[in-house]
């Protein structure tokens, strides 16, 4: 089984974003302060030299035309959105995975947009805010990661509200307030809201309400699998399909052993399709070669009934890829007759 190629509904509204907005905005005020994550930045003008620290904030970047102004892109998941190749081409990509703090200082950037606490926060394998702030630098992360870490002690934290589009839209309009594109921003967020309720309005009501588990990856099959929480992104596609997800705990990224797994009896598997190769689990193929030949897993009803199907992995980060992962599970549950 193999994932379903995006569609590029995006493209043309790119293009029309580029030429015209939606509608009239107001050019931006500068000085620009702006309330985020319990810190308060302000921009003295628009950012010349910034850096999409993580795939989400380098893809919204690119989405608003903002690839002459930016000098390094790093930390993706998944490659970039097809539509986006051309732009995103002109951006120097420092790495895939992790960078160094000095890395990014070298590209001498006068903004960074972190798609994750994890890239810029009290535990980050980069570095934290306020080495940002002590060389000048300033930073923005996505309103949608930002959880509390109260009832969940790990650098993923909690949501014990579903995640919403309301966050994208915040997080699209403030990036476009700070680059002072506020048309653009208001004509992508437009787009997004039309597709969620096509999607919603596509799937039949009558039928049964299905469960989901969304698996991430695993560094092995014997280990723990990282799977999406019921409240965030992943939670979030299965509330769009009409559906629930399985897995009942707040945390975003709680991790099970397979024998737990099974105890949920899900309806539908959806296995992320990676393009980082950190581990072999990260291909779609050897999640399913494991779901369909373990003695054990392969006995859950979802694997016997080919209840599997394969979704970006991306998608199940709370991100501009969560609606493309949505229409990719509708399209796959649709060809095997379990929504209408």
């Amino acid at each position: 089984m193999t994932a379903p190629k995006f569609r590029l509904i995006l493209a043309g509204a790119c293009a029309a974003i580029g030429l015209a907005a939606a509608s009239a905005q107001a050019a931006t005020q500068y000085p620009l302060t702006v309330e985020n994550c319990g810190a308060t930045v302000t921009f003295e003008k628009a950012p010349e030299r910034a850096i999409g620290l993580g795939q989400n904030s380098a893809e919204i970047l690119l989405l608003l035309g903002l690839e002459d102004k930016m000098v390094g892109t790093a930390f993706w998941p998944s490659k970039v959105l097809p539509q986006l190749e051309p732009a995103n081409a002109k951006v120097k990509l420092l790495t895939v995975e992790f960078p160094t703090f000095e890395s990014l200082l070298a590209q001498n950037p006068d903004f960074v947009a972190a798609a994750l606490p994890s890239l810029i926060g009290p535990t980050s394998k980069v570095a934290k805010r306020e080495d940002f702030d002590k060389v000048g630098v300033p930073s923005y992360i996505s309103p949608s990661t930002c959880l509390s870490t109260d009832k969940v002690k790990n650098e993923y934290g909690s949501r014990d509200q579903l995640w919403n589009m309301e966050l994208l839209y915040k997080e699209i309009d403030e990036l476009s307030q700070i680059f002072d594109v506020a048309d653009r921003g208001q004509a992508l967020i437009a787009d997004f809201k039309k597709r969620e309720a096509a999607l919603r309005a596509s799937v039949s009501k009558d039928g049964k309400k299905l469960s989901y588990v969304f698996w991430f990856s695993s560094p092995s099959p014997t280990a723990d699998a990282y799977l999406g929480g019921q409240n965030g992104a992943s939670g979030f596609i299965a509330d769009v399909l009409g559906g629930e997800s399985a897995i009942k705990t707040e945390a975003e990224w709680p991790t099970l052993g397979w024998e737990s797994i099974i105890a949920t009896n899900p309806d539908v598997l959806v296995v992320a399709n990676l393009d980082r190769n950190r581990w072999e689990l990260d291909k779609p193929e050897a999640k399913i070669r494991f779901l369909t030949t373990d003695p054990a897993v392969s006995q859950m009803p979802a694997v016997k009934n080919k209840a599997i199907v394969v979704m970006d992995g991306q998608a199940m980060n709370p991100t501009i890829r969560t609606i493309y992962g949505a229409e990719q599970v509708a399209e796959q549950l649709k060809a095997l007759g379990l929504v209408k």
